[in-house]
């Protein structure tokens, strides 16, 4: 499920369509597209249908692209016209951030480490604005789903005391934000630059915690394939995200082998959650009359991230180097065998995602 901050940003329709319409053509694995919210098209957004669409994207703190909504009156507008539609937050207070962050270009320049990425979009950032996006949920009863939780501090923003598909207000943690911290920085630098930042360590331990007694829902992904050459730049240049997809399942298998999660966990995470969380039709289930979307791991199978085994166009990985325990030996889409031990089979394509939702209210 792909964000709307690309290039033309997805703010209508036709544009959604089009993407949705290259997926046909290349795609090989399953797929769907938010179209993006933005100041001025509000009439856009009360056509979406929501059985075919995965939801509206609001960015709520600027990230990547120019797709900032922070007015008050348009935001009110979005939770209550498209109440019946599953809205998906990026949660950043961007105040609070341009504040943050011309003190630390008085302090450094233009030559700000990256270490300080999670001092300028620091703790408050992230709350004063998550805070923001749940009250209006509860105001309009709004179908609310937060993105990328990375700190301590939100999480009493959800409960655990209702069923995942009773919640009208949902939200998820990013394996980077339970694998990386602060102190992988000085490592990494702009590889891990992502919004929200990357934290103390402190924040892992919580946000584990809160994954594994249904406070937060699912196991999700960035998925930002930045080239090298943009991301080897001074700070405010370096662009925010990183390639996820490939390596997220192998992260949680090395929770797996350091006991901190069950392998029946993470396929509930990863697997049964988002399915339900999203209501997709007939997926994310080992059941019959389901599509038959699998992986077949061999959870003691250890390997090493290198380059030819990174299959990003953009060519790198923040893992590179890393050994794994665990690896996927295929991949079943819709019952195809897509990948089998190193080799795709691109014979037959991915498919659209649906959503059990019922019909578009307008």
């Amino acid at each position: 499920m792909e964000m709307p901050n690309v290039n033309p940003l997805t703010l209508t329709n036709s544009l959604l369509e089009d993407k949705f319409e290259i997926a046909r053509k290349n795609s090989l694995a399953n797929y769907s597209f938010f179209i993006g919210a933005g100041h001025h098209n509000l009439e856009e957004l009360k056509k979406v249908d929501k059985s075919k669409v995965c939801g509206i994207k609001i960015f709520m703190g600027s990230s990547t692209g120019d797709m900032l909504v922070d007015e008050p009156q348009v935001l009110e507008k979005i939770f209550s016209e498209r109440s019946d539609m599953l809205i998906a937050t990026h949660c950043e207070d961007d105040k609070l951030v341009k504040e943050r962050t011309e003190i630390y270009l008085q302090k450094y320049g233009e030559q700000i480490p990256f270490y300080c990425h999670p001092e300028i979009r620091n703790e408050q950032v992230c709350l004063n604005s998550s805070t923001y996006a749940v009250s209006l949920a509860k105001k309009y009863n709004s179908r609310l789903h937060i993105l990328h939780i990375s700190t301590a501090d939100e999480i009493s923003l959800f409960t655990n005391n209702i069923p995942l598909k009773q919640k009208r207000i949902t939200s998820e943690v990013c394996v980077h934000h339970l694998w990386f911290d602060k102190n992988d920085y000085d490592k990494l630098g702009s590889k891990i630059k992502c919004n929200p930042a990357i934290k103390e360590a402190h924040h892992k331990k919580a946000l584990f915690e809160a994954l594994l007694d249904n406070r937060l829902d699912i196991i999700a992904t960035d998925h930002a394939p930045h080239t090298m050459e943009e991301k080897n730049n001074f700070y405010s240049k370096a662009p925010a995200g990183l390639p996820l997809v490939q390596h997220s399942l192998n992260v949680m298998l090395e929770f797996y082998h350091q006991g901190k999660i069950s392998l029946e966990r993470i396929v509930e995470k990863m697997c049964h959650a988002p399915a339900d969380c999203f209501e997709l039709s007939e997926r994310g289930f080992l059941r019959e009359g389901y599509f038959a979307d699998m992986a077949l791991v061999d959870i003691h199978h250890t390997w090493s991230v290198k380059p030819n085994t990174i299959f990003y166009k953009c060519g790198w990985s923040p893992f590179e180097d890393y050994e794994f325990k665990g690896k996927v030996l295929k991949t079943f889409i819709n019952g195809h065998l897509a990948w089998d031990n190193g080799l795709f089979d691109e014979s037959k394509k991915g498919e659209r995602l649906l959503f059990n939702r019922g019909e578009t209210k307008v």
